[in-house]
Formats: structure tokens, sequence, C-alpha cells
């Protein structure tokens, strides 16, 4: 057969595609791809036991060399959350706790058809609580050390003398004179209990239909509240843009959405000024981080939701120190049982809590009084909730 250029690619496209699939384990060896393996140190997770108790969960890691981590699942059905971290296990066994952001994602991507929504995330926040945690402990530094230092000296809390969050419940769909009338001088009501130094949130918890929060935004002034939490139901960016565009009074959203993939269209379409991604709902710390991050490209601070006990506040807390933009965290001392815990952080009389001290998320746990808490009977309090006066069912 004569030599042409069309033999001689023929030749080489045989060449290739029979070297392509040889086994070659010279190469396989080498490939870059294959060595995923932690070969620098020995520890390696060994159990994780989820203790449920009310409405919380608490997840504790164990290493085979005696390091333990805690974290906090909050927002979920409690039973049902402890046996998916539990069932989540089989993931994490074996694995070194240090590859934080590896087992993430091997986490949240590992079942196609379960990935996102509140249990799988919720659920993978207190995962992820716990392995800050015990890296933490391992390097003998507090969480915010390993998120690139505290960006500042401490943390404003609420609710405090100086910041107050008055809130609602189920509202009709329209708003009469006498409905406007009441939440303004309410609102206004809170506003001279902080002063003009204060800080005054208004949660609408997404409990306001848009026709009423519109009516009630605007019979208000702008510098009467610092800005709106939670205008609308989560995830509906139209809804947003339409509040946007009719209140003058800064829009907040972010308790109930989860990832960076939930939070990144609030920010493409510029339709809420401030964000509020909750530790222990959005992912934990890990993605708490990237929210931050993402938020400040667009010079929106975060003002983080929180109504976990102080384990979740912890972790929060640690989060909210290693970002630059950010205005006023959450926190309900009441929220946590007596004895439970034991916290190195505390609020001082201005409403500024101290920063985190010792390795780790630096809280640490009676696990005699969590047993005993976990025996007592829980009723669910959401079946309650959501009713309008003609009984129908309303967002809250």
């Amino acid at each position: 057969m004569p030599f042409t250029r069309r033999n001689m690619l023929t030749s080489a496209g045989a060449f290739v595609a029979g070297t392509a699939f040889a086994p070659d384990p010279i190469a396989a060896a080498q490939n870059p791809a294959a060595q995923v393996g932690d070969r620098t140190t020995t520890i390696r997770i060994k159990s994780l036991k989820a203790t449920p108790f009310g409405p919380k969960v608490y997840v504790k890691i164990e290493t085979n060399h005696g390091v333990t981590g805690w974290g906090e699942i909050d927002q979920l059905e409690p039973k049902v959350a402890a046996a998916l971290a539990e069932s989540l296990f089989v993931l994490l066994d074996g694995e070194n706790p240090t590859r934080i952001e590896h087992l993430w994602q091997k986490l949240y991507r590992a079942h196609r058809d379960m990935r996102g929504g509140p249990f799988m995330v919720h659920t993978i926040a207190g995962i992820d609580m716990a392995l800050w945690d015990i890296t933490g402990k391992l390097w003998g530094v507090p969480v915010y050390s390993m998120l690139g230092g505290p960006t500042r000296d401490k943390i404003r809390v609420y609710p405090s003398a100086k910041v107050t969050k008055p809130g609602a419940g189920p509202a009709e769909h329209a708003a009469t004179p006498a409905d406007v009338k009441r939440y303004v001088d309410y609102i206004q009501g809170e506003r001279k209990k902080v002063g003009p130094d204060g800080l005054v949130i208004f949660d609408a918890h997404c409990a306001f239909p848009p026709p009423f929060l519109i009516q009630l935004a605007n019979a208000l002034e702008s510098t009467d509240v610092a800005f709106i939490e939670e205008a609308a139901v989560p995830g509906n960016v139209e809804v947003f843009k339409r509040l946007k565009a009719a209140i003058k009074i800064p829009i907040a959203t972010g308790e109930r959405d989860r990832t960076i993939w939930e939070f990144v269209p609030y920010l493409q379409e510029r339709c809420v000024d401030v964000l509020q991604p909750d530790c222990a709902h959005c992912g934990g710390i890990t993605q708490m981080k990237k929210i931050a991050t993402l938020a400040e490209a667009y010079h929106v601070p975060l003002s983080p939701h929180c109504v976990t006990t102080e384990l979740g506040v912890s972790a929060s807390l640690h989060a909210s120190a290693a970002i630059p933009f950010f205005i006023v965290h959450e926190y309900y001392p009441q929220i946590t049982p007596a004895g439970l815990l034991k916290k190195n952080w505390s609020v001082d009389k201005d409403g500024y809590a101290s920063l985190p001290q010792g390795p780790g998320l630096g809280v640490e746990i009676d696990e005699t009084k969590l047993e005993e808490l976990s025996k007592k009977p829980h009723k669910p309090e959401w079946p309650t909730r959501g009713r309008l006066k003609d009984g129908s069912i309303a967002d809250y």
C-alpha cells in the first residue's frame, strides 16, 4: 500500500485507539487523580453518633486518635435527622476528618436524587461543624484561625439593649388601615426602646403576602428599621424583585436558603440588601464562608440567622468572625438547656460577643445531660402554625 497522508492518519488513529484502551499499570500508579488517599497522617473517623433531644440533634464524631468533634442539626424532624446522619456515616468511615471540603462534597454529591433540600443540607451542616471542631483541636487553634483569622475583635449580637427585632405571624393578603397602624405603632415603639443609635430589624417571617408588606413598608420611614427580614417566601426571586422595586427599606433573606447555589440568584438579580444565612441550615461553616465571599463581591453584608443551642451558635460565630462584611448576629441564650454545655465566649453589656477561644469550636458537651434530655418526649410546634382567620393555610 502506497504511503499517503490518508494512510498515515488512519494508522495513527488506530495506534491511538489501541493504546487508549490498553492497560498501563505504571501510568495508572502515577496518575495524580488516583493519588487522592491521605498518606500524611494516620487519623481516621471511626464512629458517628446522632442524639436527638427536643427539636435539636447533636452529632458526635470520634476518631481513632481520641479526638472528638461536635455539631448541631437544626430545624428538622429530629428523629429523622438523627437517622439520616447515622446512615451517612458509611461515607465517612475510615476517612481523614481534616479533609473537610472533600468530605462535604462527598456527602452532598453522593446520592444524585438526594442532593440539596433541608434534610440533607441541614444534616451535612451538623457533620461539617463536627469536622471543623476536630480539625481545630488537632491544630490547637480556634476554627476562625483556619478561615483566614478574625476580621473583627468582637461580634455584635441581638437581641440586646441596642438591637431589637419585632416580628409577625401569618398576615392576610391585604392590609386594612387598622392593620397598618398596629404594626407601625409596634415598630416605632421598638425604635423608641433602642433610640436613634440602635438597630430595629422587622421580621416579616415570610408571613406577609406582597400586597400587605408593600402597604406596611411604605407607611414607615426608611430609617425606622434597618432592614426587613424574610420579606418573602425563599427562592421566588421574581417576588423579591417586585418588593425591591416597591419598598424603600432594605430587604434581607437567607435563613431558609441552602448552599451557595440558592444564594447566587438574589445577588445576581440585586434584589436583596442583606443576606442572612444560618450556619446550621446553609450547609455548615464550609458553606457559610463561601456565601460570605459571594456576598462580598456584591458589597452585600451578612446578618446571620441563628436559632440553635450555643453549640451551633459557636460554629456560626467562628464563621462570622472571619468574614469582612457583617452587621449583627442572632443569639438566644434561652434555647440552650441549662447544664448541657460549656462555652468559652460571653456577651458584654453593649451586646457584643467575645471571640470563641480554645481549639476547635471551643464547646464542651455534658454527655450525661445530653442523654437525659434525649429521653424527654418532644412535641413539634409546627402543626399548630400558619393559619389565617378563615382557617386557610398561610406561610409562616
